[in-house]
Parts: structure tokens; C-alpha cells; sequence
């Protein structure tokens, strides 16, 4: 007896004082259940306790169940079994129990079922599910408090799990006589004919076998019920997975038919609300290959796979050939396959068990829960495992090879929903009702009580509490479980109506932890190579001391009249702008290496500004002087007066003038459209490692939303001064003028800055994706452009004034030599181009002297008398000449006249 081990457990309160009677009423108390009263001709079984043992005690403790017993032949009506909540109260206390005489079965009217069992077929579920509808039926019709009255019986035929072999016996069932009260389908594809048809026929519709979530649309099937719960059912189960281990991004695989394509649809609406994405969705008729490589192409890692087991095969061979197994993949399958489906032999495949039974290793299933895990007894009286036992001995074969075992408690539960639902309707119970043998397909009025009833069943079967949704679907609890070296493990258990997950922390993982669902990627940023920045950075710095001693060199010698005719205020200018250009080089090297985001647009403009004033500086100084050298010195003839005086004037407002519209535009462009941070995205690199990471590398840039637009009109500007700087130069090489000594240096200057500038612009910007080499390329066109221009412009005037010592002014010079022309290059030129002019005149005068004597002579030879012929001729050849008589020849040496005479 179990009354020692009970004893125990009972606190004080639970034992009945002394001289206490037994008649009690049952009031509820938060320590447990009062014993109550058996019915009229019938007693009570205490479990465990015997009669004295019952007296001992007041309360039973929560969970204890009682039994009610009938004398003779007499039958309990009402419920038979109670149990003890946990807030002190027993079961159905709303439902009496009774002893009743025992009515003869020939004298109970029959009420007839007509079923459809897929005995064959895709899903052979009729298999297991008949003989679980048929020991239900024996079950309830021994029951004498439901439906006392009548006798469920069934009619049956085997659909195959075809809808057209089920369309013949559906006109079977309605045109044939007894009229059936209610119809249940098994299949998705049968149910969904039937259901579709009973609307037209006022019958309701209950599957016990029919998951596709298409059946839940009440618009469609008014009158549908199933105690298997939808395929949707596993959805949330899946989205609280998802969540729990962190994964934001799945895939999906579906084989194409109804019951699939209706699951994916509506597990896609659940992960969106849950901020979860499937970033790829793949489908399948008949070959899962392309699918697959599919799925492998884009990377796929979370996987949720929805096919027919047969499918299921095929799939995961082409998993196997593709690599999509193992620590860096997770599967989600549907749980109820058979437990050794990968083993099975398939001939559509070409794959062997083992190669199987590696590529599902560890893969996640979701199935219904279709047997109560608690080992509680339903309302049949029975526990699950005495459902199962008791149903095995009915089957012909094992339990795992007979189709719809896993299926069979929620067929048994099915036959007990309906006989309560028309037990309700009947009045069973003591309640007025209607009289069900009145029901015919015309009879809509027994059909919507039935409906009334079906609709607010709730009781505990063999798969559980028996519940529906709205839509007619049964809610139930949903089983995780994990292949785990070759076998399935239970893992947890979700309620999806309480949102409760109950978690046994048993789950492994080929990699040690949950896997990631995607490549992690890490982003890194392409700074620049320090080692590159120092060095250019030093350059640079040399160089602006370069254009400091410069300038300071310019200034203090502006009073010595050579570095005065080179207009050295211009020349400052140049140094000023070489020293704001090598100034730009470190920004330019600048990057988040060294300097935040908001630091950034900073950076931006520093590169800007001080490389456009530099160039407008230098190079505009330089271009200035060379302009007004080719402007003077190409005038005609009576305007080269105008070489003898320059205003700086001009030359200053030039310069100004360049600056000025490079100030403008930068100045519009900062306003309009200032430059930011943008980044620069490369392809993802994979480390060389054996890990899950991929590398994606970033480029920081100064960029603006009309960036091409600026640099075109920026260049533009830029370019077209390069290459006019470039023809003046070319065009002036050979003038000389004493007013800018040094343009021929100038010249230089612009020659060597023009081509680096010209080279430079159109390469950094094929090179901007390459940090290094565009900043070796500007940078360093920037550091030699400047010293060129420094050391071309001013070292020469250093040596000469060093060498020469011309370190003194123009009147010092004036007082030492009595001419300042003496050392000038200039005045001498100017004095030799004078006595040219002098020489020629004093040629041309006797050139005309020479053509005077000429005619003098030809007019005396034409005056001379004729001799005769014998006279011998005069060797003097005419009259003797005297002292002034012209000379017979003239020569001319450029710069004196010579007479010759015979």
C-alpha cells in the first residue's frame, strides 16, 4: 500500500481530527482538495489509501486523482476520473458524475462517421491512424455519460493520399446512405477537397492528419477542424530559435507544392515582424542540385529546409557534394520523418550512408508535440504510454514501419473531440438538446451547435490538451530535437501560446557554439604607410625651410639693384606659394589613422585651400611676370617705348586677380557643396585561416555629392593656365629685358612645374583606390615642383651675389665704378644695338656716294675723242689723272670706305 509513502508527504492539516464526520462538501482550500461525496449507488477509488486509510485524512494533496466506481450494473455518467488542481478545486467539479443503468447498445441510435485513411500513397497515415479512430470508438461508446443515447459508428475508405481517388469516394459517402454527420479527411490535398465541398453540404470537416496552413483560411473552409496542428505552427518555434541564437539572416529551401509554399509564406511574415531577414529563397520540383549550388553561391548558413522525406534525401546528397555541411552550417528540418530517414535506401540518390549520415549531422527538427509528454492520464482514462502500448498490440507491424504511428493519438483524440462536441449538442449530461439522428445535409441549424460545440472543445487527450485557434487549427506544444551523433535528442519544448521555451541546455555543435549566419565580416580601413607619410613629411618640411630662407634671402637683399630688377616682391610671392603647396602634403596624408570622423571634413578643406592658394601664389607670380615679358616685347614697332617702363602695379593685380577667383570658387564649393567622408568599399578578402571571418576593406576619401562637376571646373581653370604658362615661356626664351632679369628662369620654373602638375592630376585620380601610391604621386609632384621653382628662382641670384660680392645698392655702385652700366648686361646691349644703328647710317651714306662717282665716271668715258686705229693705245688708258681725279673702284669694310686707284 502506498498509505506509509503518502502519509509522509501529508501535512497536519490534511488529517481528520477525532470524532469528525465524513460528510464534507468539496470547498476549495489552497492546501490541497477536500474529499467529496460519491455518487448515488457508486463510491470512490482512493489510489493507493484504503478505506480506513481514506478516514485517516481530510485533504489530498495536488495531483492526486480519484476514480468513481458504480455498483452493479450500473455505469458512470459524467466524468470518471477527477484530479486535484493546484487551487485546491477538482476537475469538471461544473459536470456531475452519476450511476446509471447500463443502456443495451441495440437500443442506442447510431450516428456515422465517414473517413477517408490514406493506406498508401505519399503519406501512408492510415496505416496507424484507423486502428487509433477505431479503439477511440470502442472507448467512447463504453462510455455510459457521453452520448448514452447513440452510437458513433464509422465508414471508411483509402483516399491514397489522392485527391482525385478521394473526390470517388467523397460522392461515395454523400450520395450513399446513412447521411454521415461529420467527415474526416487525413492529407493536406484531401482535406482541402473535402472542405472545400462540405460547406455546400452543411457537414463539418475534422482531420486528424493535415498540417498545410492553407486549411486555416475560415473564408475558404468554414467548417474545417484538425487536431493536427498547422505546418505555421512551426514557425514561431523556428523565429524563437532564430532569436535565441542571435541569427538575423536565413535561407530557405521548399519543395513546390501547397502545404510548403503556404509555410514559407507565412514564416516570412513572421521573421520581418521579428527584424529577421531570408536573404534568399530557393524551390524545387523534383532536382534539389541548382537549388542547393544556389544556396552555396550565395553564402548561405542558416538553412530552413521544407520537402517530403523522399525529397529530403535527395537534398542533403547534393549537400554532401556541395559542402553545405558541418560547423559553419545550420539545417532546419521538419521532425516528422522517420527516425533513420538518411539510412533508408534510396535509388534516386547516389550518395551512401555514411556520406549521408555526415552531411545531417546536427541539424535542427521542429515537430508538434502529438503525445502528451507528462504521463498524466486524458480523458479516455488512459496515460500516453498506456495509448501506445495499448495501440501497438493492435498493429500488424512495428511501430516504425507503419505510416502515421507519430500521427495516431491526435486520429485517437479527433473521434473524442467529436463525441464531445455531440455530446454537447445531444444534451448529454442532463441538458436539453437536439435529437442528432434529426441531422440531414439540409439541417444547417444541428450544424452550426455542432460547430458552437467543435469550437470550444477543451480536454486532455493522449497528445495533450486539445485546443483550437479560430481558425479551427489545434494548438499544441512544439518538440526541438538535434541529431546527435546519428540519433535525435530532445533539446527543448516551445508553447507558442504562453511564448515559453523550456530549454534542457543539451544541444551541441560540430564547432563548439552555435555558428554565425553569415560570414563574419570585418571591416578594416587602408590607412597609409607611415613609413611613406614621415618621409614625404620630411621632405616637405626641408622644403619650407628652403622657401623661408628664400624669402628672407629676397628680402634682405631687395635693396641691390639686380634682385630689383627681378621684381622681388613677385618672388615672394612664389615662396609664400611653394610654402602653403608643401604645407598641403600633410593633410593629404592625413586619414583615420590619425584623426576622428568629425575631423575629418577639416582635413578636407585644409587639402583644398591650402593646395589652390599655393598654386595661386607660385605658380600666379610666375605666370604674371612671364605674361607682361611676352605682352611688351611682341608689340610692333612704334610701341616698344613701352618696354622702357613697367608699372608693379599691374603686375600685383594679376597676381590678385588669380588668387581672387580661386578664393571665389573654393569659397562656393565649401558653401554649395562641401567635402566630407565618404567611404570606398573593395571586394571581401579571405584570410588565409580557416575561420569564418572575411575580410572587407575601406577607403577613407574627401569627396562632395558633385564632385566630378568641381574637379572638371577646377582642372579646367588649372590646366588652361599650364598650358598658356607654357607657350609664353616658349615664346620669350630669347628676349631680354633689364626690367625682369630673371624671366628666362621664370620660363624654367613654369616648364618643370606645368608638366609635373599635368601628369600628376589625371594619375592620382586613377590611382585614388590606391592610398599609397596617389599619395606618393601628389605629394611628391608637389615637394619637386616646389623645389625646382625655389631653387631655380633664387640659388642663381644667391651665387651671383656671393661670387660677384654685388651686395651693395644702385648708388654705392654708382660712386665705386662712375657707371652702373659698365656691369650690366642689359645697358651694354642697349649700347651696342645704338652703334649698329649708327653704323648702318654712315654705310648707307656712302653707298650713296659710291653710286654718285659711278655715274660721274660712265658720263667722262662718253665725253672722250676716238683715236686711230694704228695709234697704239695709252697705257694709262685715257688722260693722265691727277690728284683729284676719281678713283677707277670702291671698297667698303663694313664700317670704312676705301678709294683704290689704279
Amino acid at each position: 500500500m502506498l498509505l506509509p509513502l503518502l502519509l509522509p508527504l501529508l501535512p497536519p492539516l490534511f488529517l481528520r481530527p477525532p470524532g469528525a464526520s465524513g460528510a464534507q462538501t468539496p470547498n476549495a482550500t489552497s492546501e490541497g482538495c477536500q474529499i467529496i461525496h460519491p455518487p448515488w449507488e457508486g463510491g470512490i477509488r482512493y489510489r493507493g489509501l484504503t478505506r480506513d486509510q481514506v478516514k485517516a485524512i481530510n485533504f489530498l494533496p495536488v495531483d492526486y486523482e480519484i476514480e468513481y466506481v458504480c455498483r452493479g450494473e450500473r455505469e458512470v455518467v459524467g466524468p470518471k476520473v477527477r484530479k486535484c488542481l493546484a487551487n485546491g478545486s477538482w476537475t469538471d467539479m461544473d459536470t456531475p458524475s452519476r450511476c446509471v443503468n447500463r443502456t443495451p447498445h441495440s437500443e442506442r441510435r447510431a450516428v456515422y462517421i465517414g473517413a477517408l485513411f490514406p493506406m498508401s500513397g505519399g503519406w501512408p497515415g492510415g496505416q496507424a491512424c484507423q486502428p487509433a479512430v477505431e479503439m477511440a470508438l470502442e472507448d467512447v461508446n463504453s462510455r455510459r455519460d457521453i452520448l448514452p443515447d447513440y452510437e458513433l459508428k464509422l465508414i471508411h475508405h483509402d483516399s491514397k493520399c489522392d485527391p482525385g481517388q478521394a473526390t470517388k469516394y467523397l460522392y461515395e459517402l454523400l450520395y450513399n446512405d446513412p447521411i454521415k454527420i461529420i467527415l474526416m479527411p487525413g492529407c493536406s490535398s484531401v482535406s482541402t477537397l473535402v472542405a472545400e465541398a462540405a460547406r455546400m453540404w452543411n457537414l463539418i470537416v475534422l482531420s486528424y492528419g493535415s498540417s498545410s496552413p492553407a486549411l486555416s483560411n475560415r473564408q475558404r473552409f468554414p467548417t474545417f477542424f484538425r487536431t493536427h496542428p498547422s505546418a505555421t505552427l512551426h514557425n514561431p518555434t523556428r523565429v524563437k530559435l532564430f532569436e535565441k541564437w542571435g541569427w538575423r539572416r536565413i535561407a530557405t529551401i521548399q519543395q513546390t507544392t501547397e502545404v510548403f509554399t503556404s509555410t514559407l509564406d507565412d514564416l516570412e511574415e513572421r521573421v520581418k515582424e521579428a527584424g529577421i531577414e531570408i536573404t534568399f529563397r530557393q524551390s524545387f520540383f523534383s532536382d534539389p542540385a541548382v537549388p542547393v549550388k544556389n544556396l552555396k553561391r550565395q553564402d548561405a548558413r542558416i538553412i530552413v529546409g521544407l520537402f517530403y522525406e523522399t525529397e529530403a534525401r535527395k537534398v542533403f546528397c547534393e549537400v554532401y557534394k556541395e559542402r553545405l555541411f558541418g560547423k559553419k552550417y545550420v539545417w532546419f528540418l521538419i521532425g516528422w520523418y522517420a527516425d533513420n530517414w538518411f539510412k533508408i535506401y534510396d535509388p534516386s540518390i547516389n550518395c551512401t550512408v555514411d556520406e549521408m549520415t555526415e552531411a545531417v549531422e546536427g541539424h535542427i527538427t521542429t515537430e508538434i508535440v502529438m503525445l502528451n509528454p507528462a504521463n498524466t492520464r486524458s480523458i479516455s482514462n488512459m496515460t500516453s504510454q498506456e495509448f501506445v502500448e495499448k495501440l501497438t498490440k493492435r498493429l500488424k507491424r512495428h511501430p516504425e514501419e507503419t505510416g502515421g504511428f507519430q500521427e495516431a493519438p491526435l486520429a485517437y483524440d479527433a473521434i473524442w473531440a467529436l463525441a464531445l462536441a455531440l455530446n454537447k449538442t445531444s444534451g448529454g449530461g442532463g441538458r436539453s438538446g437536439v435529437r442528432l439522428e434529426d441531422f440531414n445535409y439540409n439541417n444547417q441549424t444541428i450544424t452550426d451547435q455542432i460547430y458552437r460545440a467543435m469550437n470550444s472543445s477543451s480536454f486532455e487527450g493522449v497528445s495533450g490538451h486539445v485546443v483550437f485557434d479560430a481558425s479551427g487549427s489545434r494548438m499544441a506544444w512544439t518538440l526541438i530535437e538535434q541529431l546527435q551523433g546519428g540519433s535525435y535528442k530532445k533539446i527543448g519544448y516551445y508553447d507558442s501560446t504562453k511564448d515559453d521555451l523550456s530549454w534542457s541546455k543539451t544541444d551541441k555543435w560540430i564547432g563548439g557554439a552555435p555558428p554565425a549566419d553569415q560570414t563574419l565580416v570585418i571591416k578594416t580601413f587602408r590607412f597609409m604607410s607611415q613609413k611613406l607619410f614621415i618621409s614625404v613629411s620630411v621632405l616637405s618640411s626641408l622644403g619650407i625651410v628652403l622657401a623661408v630662407v628664400c624669402l628672407s634671402f629676397n628680402i634682405y637683399n631687395s635693396h641691390v639693384r639686380y634682385i630689383q630688377n627681378s621684381q622681388p616682391n613677385l618672388n615672394n610671392l612664389t615662396a609664400v606659394g611653394c610654402s602653403l603647396a608643401l604645407a598641403a602634403v600633410f593633410p593629404l596624408g592625413l586619414d583615420g589613422y590619425h584623426i576622428g570622423r568629425s575631423q575629418f571634413p577639416f582635413v578636407c578643406q585644409a587639402r583644398l585651400w591650402l593646395l589652390g592658394l599655393g598654386f595661386s601664389l607660385g605658380y600666379g607670380s610666375m605666370f604674371t611676370k612671364i605674361w607682361w615679358v611676352h605682352t611688351v616685347f611682341t608689340k610692333k614697332e612704334e610701341k616698344k617705348e613701352w618696354r622702357k617702363t613697367l608699372e608693379p602695379w599691374k603686375l600685383y593685380a594679376t597676381v590678385g586677380l588669380l588668387v581672387g577667383m580661386d578664393v571665389l570658387t573654393l569659397a562656393i564649393w565649401q558653401i554649395v557643396d562641401p567635402l566630407h567622408r565618404t567611404i570606398e568599399t573593395f571586394a571581401k578578402e579571405e584570410p588565409k585561416e580557416d575561420i569564418d571571418v572575411s575580410i572587407l576593406p575601406q577607403l577613407e576619401h574627401c569627396s562632395s555629392r558633385k564632385m566630378n562637376t568641381w574637379l572638371g571646373i577646377f582642372y579646367g581653370y588649372k590646366g588652361l593656365l599650364l598650358l598658356l604658362g607654357i607657350f609664353l615661356a616658349y615664346e620669350t626664351k630669347s628676349v631680354s629685358t633689364e626690367k625682369i632679369n630673371d624671366h628666362r628662369a621664370v620660363g624654367m620654373a613654369i616648364y618643370n612645374v606645368a608638366v609635373l602638375c599635368l601628369i600628376t592630376a589625371p594619375v592620382t585620380m586613377i590611382l585614388s583606390s590606391q592610398q599609397d601610391a596617389a599619395f606618393a604621386f601628389a605629394s611628391l609632384a608637389i615637394v619637386f615642383s616646389s623645389y625646382i621653382t625655389l631653387v631655380v628662382l633664387f640659388v642663381p641670384k644667391m651665387r651671383r651675389l656671393i661670387t660677384r660680392g654685388e651686395w651693395q645698392s644702385e648708388a654705392q655702385d654708382t660712386m665705386k665704378t662712375g657707371s652702373s652700366t659698365n656691369n650690366n648686361e642689359e645697358e651694354k646691349s642697349r649700347l651696342l644695338e645704338k652703334e649698329n644703328r649708327e653704323l648702318e647710317k654712315i654705310i648707307a651714306e656712302k653707298e650713296e656716294r659710291v653710286s654718285e662717282l659711278r655715274h660721274q665716271l660712265r658720263s667722262r668715258q662718253q665725253l672722250r675723242p676716238r683715236r686711230h686705229p694704228s695709234t697704239p693705245p695709252d697705257p694709262s688708258g685715257g688722260l693722265p689723272r691727277g690728284p683729284h681725279e676719281p678713283p677707277d673702284r670702291l671698297s667698303c669694310d663694313g664700317s670704312r670706305v676705301h678709294l683704290l686707284y689704279k
